[in-house]
């Protein structure tokens, strides 16, 4: 079966340039985006069955735009003023830049690494002794909080937002050849939405090993995998495996 029609399933890039868009126009595939899953911040009183008190720490780790945003919106709605001197650790310098959303940018109270936590991880080492806030989501990667006990950094934990699934009861699997998944979650929005689901013929991709763990353990089979050293990004993966796929189907 030659693959025409591809759904990937995350938002739209919208003006942005796809990575996708040069295989689509070189191969003739229709590529549609729909998001799976969706974040959703927990409410005030979800967040003070926590017994978390925000004011009573020092600095703040961010590793994501997300927790930014929820962070500051749980405190506006809990009417707390956040102090000038919290200091704030972001995983990246975007992510940093991104605070100035909300509070006034200076260097000495902001510090940042090169997208690896590992990498920021030396910068709250040097601070140890500050109280630190993670504000996560319900879904999130254990290797943040293991690499700060090892280090027997003091922090709290916060669920500040969470990852349910979206509603997908208008969107039709069957003109599909090709479903794209990013996260486990995704999967789990699968099968909520589309419990009859069967695969059939249809083609899977996922990106990354929990992603593409999660599809085997829905019985699904995998297609597409990525990052591998041939294809370090699903848009790489998609290209390849569509000019073996059409070579395959002449």
């Amino acid at each position: 079966m030659k693959v025409k029609r591809v759904l990937i399933s995350q938002p739209d890039p919208g003006s942005e340039k796809s990575p996708y868009q040069d295989t689509a126009e070189k191969y003739g595939l229709k590529i549609d985006f729909r998001p799976f899953i969706q974040v959703e911040g927990v409410n005030a009183k979800e967040f003070r069955q926590q017994k978390i008190d925000i004011l009573a720490h020092t600095a703040v780790i961010f590793t994501a735009r997300t927790a930014i945003d929820h962070f500051f919106r749980i405190c506006e709605e809990l009417r707390i003023t956040v102090p000038e001197t919290m200091k704030y650790f972001c995983i990246s310098e975007s992510i940093a830049l991104y605070l100035q959303k909300y509070i006034v940018y200076r260097k000495r109270k902001i510090f940042f690494g090169n997208g690896k936590f590992e990498d920021l991880m030396d910068s709250i080492v040097k601070h140890k002794d500050e109280k630190f806030l993670l504000p996560l989501s319900d879904i999130h990667k254990p290797e943040i909080p293991k690499a700060l006990d090892k280090s027997k950094i003091t922090y709290s934990k916060s669920i500040l937002f969470k990852t349910v699934s979206s509603d997908l009861s208008d969107l039709s699997l069957d003109k599909y050849d090709l479903v794209i998944f990013y996260s486990p979650a995704g999967i789990t929005s699968l099968k909520e939405n589309f419990p009859a689901f069967e695969q059939g013929e249809k083609k899977i991709g996922a990106f990354g090993p929990a992603t593409s763990k999660a599809v085997k353990d829905a019985g699904l089979s995998l297609d597409i995998e990525a990052p591998t050293p041939e294809a370090p990004s699903m848009a790489k993966a998609l290209e390849l495996f569509v000019k073996k796929n059409h070579k395959d189907n002449k």
